[in-house]
């Protein structure tokens, strides 16, 4: 399926058109099956700027576009993404318990999985479309079938033997996407993101030149106003709620603009519908970026707005 140019190619460019932008979230998680290629290209052909993703390591150290630390909520199998090799995640099904609207609610009818199959060819890819366009990608895959489009790129960490998250493993995941971003020339067409301050802080040693948005402990300490962001920060990615406190509010929002950055949000994780009114609204309080579980709607949102 081909896919429109994006109108700006970097972080810098996109920031440059003085509009609001629409990031895919995971590619468009509400509607297609999460972080696969053929989310990421349907994304991308209903218009989307900005691609968001998260990444983290296999057992073999591959580099792979994952949000969980196991492959149980859109596989067909189950067990730690840092006991896989990239072969045995590559031959799973990621589209095995998609359902628009309920990601990863294994509880309904096997006819409502409408993509399950699709990867083990059981069942007819859509027009365009092949087997591998439903496995887990690479991020490298990733970035070289978009070159054009920006990369919103999240670091995640695995959890260890203990249940905890293991800094190790988002330190290493940092290390070998800030390797992947220079091996590829991408330095300016992918924002960085962690919740981990840490892992944040050696990537941006690591890779000084590659945008970055605030860490959780960066992000808390500023909302309270106990602290100010790096001034290298020009992005600020927050978000709409937290632990039931509202973030995305005027207020919130004329801060970040008075400091000369732009505010981007994201929505997974909180208690809202995503529909084009709610997106409309949004970038009618002046949000610069909405990470979007429907683009589509939210790039009709925004052409409503002229």
């Amino acid at each position: 399926m081909a896919v429109p140019q994006p109108e700006a190619s970097t972080v810098a460019g996109l920031i440059a058109l003085e509009r609001p932008l629409v990031i895919a979230h995971a590619a468009g998680d509400q509607d297609y099956p999460h972080s696969t290629l053929y989310a990421y290209t349907q994304s991308a052909a209903a218009g989307s700027d900005i691609l968001e993703l998260d990444v983290m390591l296999t057992a073999d150290g591959a580099l792979i576009v994952q949000h969980d630390d196991t492959v149980d909520r859109t596989t067909e199998a189950s067990g730690p993404v840092n006991e896989l090799t990239l072969a045995e995640i590559k031959a799973l099904d990621n589209a095995h318990w998609f359902v628009a609207g309920f990601w990863g609610d294994q509880t309904r009818p096997a006819e409502d999985y409408v993509f399950r199959g699709v990867r083990t060819g059981a069942v007819e890819p859509p027009e365009g479309f092949g087997p591998d366009d439903f496995r887990v990608a690479t991020f490298r895959e990733v970035a070289e079938r978009f070159p054009d489009h920006v990369l919103d790129v999240e670091i995640k960490l695995q959890r260890g033997p203990d249940g905890q998250e293991d800094l190790a493993t988002g330190i290493a995941g940092a290390e070998v996407l800030a390797a992947e971003i220079a091996d590829l020339g991408r330095e300016d067409s992918v924002i960085v993101a962690c919740f981990n301050d840490e892992v944040l802080e050696t990537f941006n040693r690591i890779a000084p030149s590659v945008a970055t948005t605030p860490g959780e402990a960066a992000l808390l300490g500023w909302f309270t106003g106990g602290s100010a962001l790096d001034d290298r920060i020009s992005v600020v990615q927050v978000p709409f709620t937290y632990q039931g406190i509202p973030v995305v509010t005027a207020d919130t929002v004329a801060r970040v603009h008075d400091e000369g950055r732009e505010v981007w949000v994201w929505l997974s994780g909180t208690d809202v519908v995503e529909t084009r009114e709610f997106y409309a609204e949004l970038f009618a309080l002046g949000v610069d970026g909405v990470i979007a579980g429907r683009p589509a709607e939210a790039m009709a949102a925004l052409a409503n707005m002229g």
